[in-house]
């Protein structure tokens, strides 16, 4: 993961997390749902590593949202 889009990558993560939440998932619900691991989306979530579009478009789906809610950053 870049240092550069550090900023980004922890917004993206709050935005998932927020995301999961707003539908009562646990994280490891939703990443049984994306067939990742749980630590992966813990890491994920919490800005602890990059994440593929592949994932991001199975998180979308998962959660029922279209991929740039994702991506608005506050």
């Amino acid at each position: 993961m870049e240092r550069e889009f550090h900023s980004e990558y922890k917004k993206l993560g709050l935005n998932i997390a927020y995301y999961r939440k707003e539908q009562r998932l646990s994280q490891i619900q939703l990443a049984e749902m994306v067939d990742i691991s749980r630590t992966h989306m813990s890491r994920i979530e919490n800005n602890d590593c990059a994440v593929s579009l592949d994932v991001i478009f199975r998180i979308a789906r998962a959660l029922n949202i279209p991929v740039y809610k994702l991506f608005e950053f506050r």
